[in-house]
């Protein structure tokens, strides 16, 4: 007999918002994690302006994809139990039990993905043990999987991940790694339709933040738009 993970009872998620495509790559110095701002609801654009990347600690951050407002619980709950554990201890718990914490977490969301109702998320920080950035993937069953330079998922992320695989370099700067981090969310949202491209006119552009050895910080839209308007104006 062959095995099904299919469950009777599954709900109708086709009008849930969906957060898409995320992505991570180290450079020199850390990390950066990206995420675009579009949340679709099967085929309708549920919002523009979604934030998908969050600070877990002062030293990781996090990005969500799959069912919007199970992830925005998921990353509400993570924070906290970061935020617990070095209260009580006294110390941060290391990266690696930063993203086998998170892994826990998505496994125990298992009979709900099962149901269409799946976080997909990334995770990434500074090991300030190793003196390095480091970045984590997972799959729904709460498989945690370390990445050597960089990562996408989401709806867009095999074009994001197609473009950071053409330019990328370990030797890269920061400043190289935003803009590639940028350039590859207009390569996804060029060709996938759930993903949401900078929007200059009206300001929305995206989410885009460092980790390195000061800690966490976010690139600010000052930072983004210039930089954004140079990409759009050169795509052919």
């Amino acid at each position: 007999m062959t095995p099904s993970w299919t469950m009777s009872g599954s709900p109708d998620v086709s009008s849930v918002p969906e957060a898409t495509t995320i992505l991570a790559l180290k450079y020199a110095g850390g990390v950066v994690m990206a995420g675009d701002r579009r949340a679709t609801a099967g085929n309708v654009i549920a919002h523009t302006k979604m934030k998908k990347v969050y600070a877990a600690d002062e030293f990781s951050a996090v990005a969500i994809s799959g069912t919007a407002g199970m992830a925005i619980e998921l990353i509400k709950l993570f924070q906290t139990e970061l935020e617990h554990y070095e209260k009580i201890e006294g110390m941060r718990l290391s990266l690696e039990g930063k993203a086998n914490y998170l892994a826990r977490m998505v496994r125990g969301n298992l009979s709900l993905a099962f149901q269409g109702l799946v976080i997909v998320p990334l995770f990434c920080g500074f090991d300030e043990l190793a003196a390095e950035g480091r970045l984590f993937t997972f799959d729904v069953v709460g498989g945690r999987y370390e990445e050597d330079d960089y990562a996408t998922t989401g709806s867009g992320g095999h074009e994001a991940r197609a473009f950071i695989k053409s330019v990328y370099r370990a030797d890269a700067t920061e400043d190289a790694a935003v803009r590639w981090a940028v350039e590859a969310l207009v390569a996804a949202a060029e060709e996938d339709a759930a993903t949401g491209g900078p929007d200059v006119r009206r300001g929305i552009f995206p989410t885009v933040v460092v980790v390195d050895k000061d800690g966490f910080r976010a690139v600010d839209d000052q930072t983004l738009a210039p930089i954004a308007a140079e990409i759009l104006d050169g795509r052919p």
